[in-house]
């Protein structure tokens, strides 16, 4: 016998819970470097009005979507189309394709965690300390699965005792934490040029490359295509308001985001002496540069270990969305009840994040397209299967049970102030842009264009 589904107890815990989903990785590591390549004050610009429009609608949709199914995103398209079932069947690849990899990335943070509070941020800062880690093959994967765990504990708890209730713990901090880093960072000395940098906008580097990066972050930011906001909208009850509820979603994202880059971009600034490329993204600005930054300042080492709680945290948060959405699919899609299909998920995490654990040491010289394993997987998930996933359901949406479906369901618990925004984008707008993130995604990943 299939459980009860779960719920969330009212609109707060499910923007909280879904502003957790999305405040994640992409925002600390991803956004800054995209910010400062891209002329700081400029992008910043393009990317909010692309938050409020763009965005705005896509997850508009997605949740209206999960809450008129009632299910999980690989019954959802089936509920409404059993036609474009086959949608559901790859958004749902995409969480169980990402889960994995990220943990093993949050099994990373935990380990610089443990280094800074026990004060051992000297060896962090030296050169070679993060390759020789990440090539050991036992050690990281301990901390993979402790962050696994951490996340499955959550999960286990199920959505208002479990998901809600963390997350209106794990959000407040982290938004103190953050905007406490940023104002820390802006008072070093020699900072003020990297607020300056990261604030001004600089129109000679406006270009269409602009646009198409602010929208391909959009979905690293905002948890879209991904199944996500289509099962937490399952969860939400029918008289909270979805309009208002993506807009404070919104504003969660978009300020965790912009204070990332004021902790990051004035601090790297300041210990290169300008240089732009030590902002380069990924694990290389986490785990490289800023210990070496947190090293040079006064008090680096609380700074330093105040930093990784707030990146633990919201790599919790959005591996706990992750998860529920993997969970959720197989509750159900097989009427498992939750504690065995958490042990089930989380057995199959742990198999397929080895080989991206293993992969850069023991199992280095093993590659796929020239990508490490962590690297193809983040490349199929996040370059080619969200935006494919994202098209369809613009075309899903648009041209199959028409807007008119969505807008119904988002009016029925109040006043949808865009919804002519909404329809626009979703038809005509949204596919093409779509498509071409794809585009430049791929060539960008494969060396041919670089973004």
């Amino acid at each position: 016998m299939a459980e009860k589904r779960s719920s969330f107890s009212g609109k707060l815990g499910f923007v909280l819970a879904t502003a957790g989903s999305a405040v994640g990785l992409g925002n600390i590591w991803r956004f800054p470097y995209l910010a400062a390549k891209y002329g700081g004050g400029i992008f910043l610009l393009v990317y909010l009005i692309l938050a409020v429009t763009f965005g705005f609608a896509l997850m508009c949709a997605e949740i209206a979507i999960g809450r008129k199914s009632g299910v999980s995103a690989i019954g959802a398209y089936k509920k409404l189309d059993k036609r474009f079932s086959f949608i559901g069947l790859l958004a749902a690849i995409v969480p169980m394709i990402i889960l994995p990899y990220y943990s093993v990335i949050g099994g990373w943070i935990i380990k610089y965690l443990g280094v800074f509070v026990t004060g051992n941020m000297a060896n962090a800062a030296t050169d070679g300390y993060f390759e020789s880690f990440i090539a050991q093959p036992t050690e990281p994967i301990g901390w993979f699965m402790l962050f696994m765990g951490l996340t499955a504990l959550v999960v286990l708890f199920g959505v208002e005792k479990g998901i809600e209730k963390v997350s209106k713990i794990m959000m407040p901090v982290l938004v103190v934490l953050t905007v406490f880093i940023a104002v820390y960072s802006m008072c070093m000395p020699g900072a003020f040029e990297g607020v300056l940098y990261y604030i001004t906008p600089d129109f000679s580097k406006f270009s269409a490359t602009t646009v198409l990066s602010a929208m391909g972050q959009l979905f690293y930011s905002m948890s879209l295509a991904m199944g996500i906001m289509i099962t937490y909208g399952s969860y939400m009850k029918k008289d909270v308001n979805i309009e208002s509820s993506v807009k404070q979603i919104e504003l969660f994202d978009t300020g965790i985001a912009f204070f990332a880059g004021l902790m990051i971009v004035p601090a790297v600034f300041a210990f290169s002496g300008g240089d732009e490329s030590a902002l380069g993204k990924g694990p290389g600005l986490m785990f490289i540069t800023l210990p070496k930054v947190f090293e040079s300042m006064t008090g680096g080492s609380i700074v330093g270990a105040v930093f990784f709680i707030l990146v633990l945290f919201a790599a919790l948060t959005s591996s706990i969305s992750l998860m529920e959405t993997v969970v959720s699919i197989f509750m159900d899609k097989f009427g498992w009840n939750r504690k065995l299909t958490c042990i089930l998920v989380f057995l199959f995490c742990v198999a397929l994040g080895l080989p991206s654990s293993l992969g850069f040491g023991v199992l280095s010289d093993i590659t796929i397209m020239n990508f490490s394993f962590l690297d193809f997987f983040d490349f199929i998930s996040n370059s080619v299967l969200m935006p494919i996933v994202a098209f369809l359901t613009c075309i899903f949406v648009g041209y199959v049970i028409k807007p008119k479906t969505l807008t119904d369901e988002i009016e029925s618990s109040g006043q949808f102030k865009r919804k002519k925004m909404f329809v626009v984008i979703i038809k005509y707008i949204a596919p093409v842009c779509i498509i071409l993130i794809l585009v430049s995604s791929i060539l960008d990943a494969m060396g041919i264009a670089k973004i």
